[in-house]
């Protein structure tokens, strides 16, 4: 996790560093868990829920979007389209159609001219982010996976308050599980 000190709405320092940078930019959380908080299992998603990935795409399109090795590699169709595709990696290995970063701060830097950046997971990469998270848009799948792996980290209502919720959309052909989607905004 980035050692962060003095954030306040759009300021934020790397102590090990001794950087500061100045964030006009939205960042901005997606993600999809369940009941427990579950977001993966075995590299890949807990499920697929189409109105959720529909959703995700017209959220994203047109921004950023930043992930880690592992979920770059579990895209079907390797970078995502109409977005800029960042992969944040410890090794500065390439990735087809994307840009490597191997920081938070050097993703800021890239994206500095950029009115808000998606971070689509994983696990690390949310952790990573999510001290200097403006907003999240969180899907609630109602359902717990008891296999899962991955998990987001807990959202704190001291820090956080919810800007909207949808109605709850039940499971049909397309859509396995019940599902609603919530966007928070710090405090």
């Amino acid at each position: 996790m980035l050692p962060l000190r003095n954030f306040k709405a759009g300021r934020f320092c790397f102590e090990q560093k001794k950087i500061c940078v100045i964030v006009i930019m939205e960042i901005n959380i997606i993600v999809a868990a369940d009941e427990q908080n579950a977001i993966g299992k075995d590299n890949g998603l807990l499920c697929r829920l189409q109105k959720d990935l529909k959703n995700f795409k017209e959220l994203t399109t047109g921004h950023p979007v930043v992930m880690g090795r592992k979920t770059f590699e579990s895209l079907p169709k390797g970078a995502l389209p109409n977005r800029t595709n960042i992969v944040m990696s410890k090794s500065e290995t390439r990735f087809p159609g994307c840009y490597t970063c191997t920081s938070a701060q050097e993703v800021l830097e890239l994206t500095q001219k950029h009115e808000k950046i998606f971070v689509i997971g994983g696990g690390a990469i949310y952790e990573e982010f999510f001290p200097i998270a403006h907003k999240i848009y969180l899907t609630r799948i109602r359902h717990t996976f008891e296999d899962a792996d991955v998990f987001f980290p807990e959202i704190d209502v001291d820090k956080w308050r919810i800007l909207s919720v949808s109605d709850e959309y039940q499971a049909d052909e397309k859509n396995e599980y019940p599902f609603f989607f919530s966007v928070y905004e710090r405090i």
